[in-house]
């Protein structure tokens, strides 16, 4: 009988503990929607700063080369010579139960620390999450910097990534380090997500300047600028920064928000699993338990 009783508890509490999981994956999947229709709307702004900034970037081009004259780039594109100081900004969750997400993420930062220690380079890390920052501690606690926590847990606002650009601008012109990296995760589906590392400072054009869309003549419309290129071109990088890191921001709390869902409903099923299983076994025990009375109440009738 106390195998019945224990048995009765352990069901009862992976049922408990099922319901729970069963509604952390619907939160979880409540948040990712938010997530995924956050960043299907800022996606077509995105490209926009992205489309303007190629176009004056082109236009600057074409000026350099017909003038013959150096127009100045925005500080935060000059590169230095010896670059020697690194800093990575590393996106990550506030809290776990999300599955392998987190674990990625440490893996790309510790391999990436790694080689540009080996290089001789100086590294220090922001952390924005409190995961990395405790994981980052207890294996490489020379490297952690400032720590970020709350941006993730309580979901992507624009004015975050502007405050993070400032701040990174800011320590960058200051001659804090030389280059900075971002390591976040992109997301694809709930299921599949790639951690990404990407150059952020000094800030370099990945475009391919001959699409037409970087063109400063579209159809028959003519693009002109109010004021100097260059100081057009300063304004439009700074947004065009703001709004990458944006889109990292949601792309990694969409990842984070997948993990969790897909890690909680794997919970789920497997708690199912469980008292499935040990139903049948307190079925059976229980039958067992049945039938021994029901042949020692035989056994006694037939005694007498």
């Amino acid at each position: 009988m106390a195998g019945l009783k224990e048995l009765r508890v352990r069901i009862s509490s992976i049922a408990s503990t099922k319901k729970i999981t069963s509604a952390m994956k619907m939160v979880a999947a409540a948040r990712l929607r938010k997530a995924q229709d956050l960043f299907t709307k800022s996606e077509s702004y995105h490209n926009g700063i992205q489309t303007i900034a190629g176009r004056i970037y082109n236009d600057i081009k074409r000026i350099e080369k017909e003038s013959e004259r150096k127009i100045p780039y925005p500080v935060i594109m000059q590169s230095r010579p010896n670059q020697e100081n690194y800093l990575l900004v590393v996106f990550s969750s506030d809290r776990g139960l999300c599955g392998s997400y987190n674990s990625y993420i440490l893996r790309e930062t510790l391999k990436r620390i790694d080689e540009l220690q080996k290089q001789n380079k100086n590294v220090k890390v922001l952390c924005l999450g409190k995961k990395i920052a405790d994981a980052l501690k207890y294996r490489k606690p020379e490297v952690v910097g400032d720590i970020l926590t709350g941006i993730a847990s309580k979901g992507a606002k624009y004015k975050d990534a502007e405050q993070i650009i400032e701040s990174l601008v800011r320590e960058y012109m200051a001659g804090s380090f030389d280059v900075c990296e971002v390591i976040y995760t992109h997301f694809n589906s709930a299921v599949n997500r790639e951690v990404m590392r990407q150059q952020l400072l000094p800030y370099e054009f990945n475009l391919d300047l001959d699409d037409p869309r970087y063109s400063n003549r579209f159809n028959d419309a003519f693009f002109e600028y109010d004021a100097a290129e260059e100081k057009v071109f300063n304004d439009v990088v700074f947004m065009l920064l703001v709004s990458e890191v944006f889109q990292m921001l949601l792309n990694s709390q969409a990842s984070e928000q997948g993990a969790r869902m897909t890690s909680m409903d794997n919970a789920t099923r497997n708690a199912g699993d469980m008292i499935g299983k040990l139903t049948l076994k307190y079925n059976r025990l229980r039958q067992g338990a049945i039938t021994t009375e029901l042949v020692e109440i035989i056994s006694g009738a037939e005694a007498l």
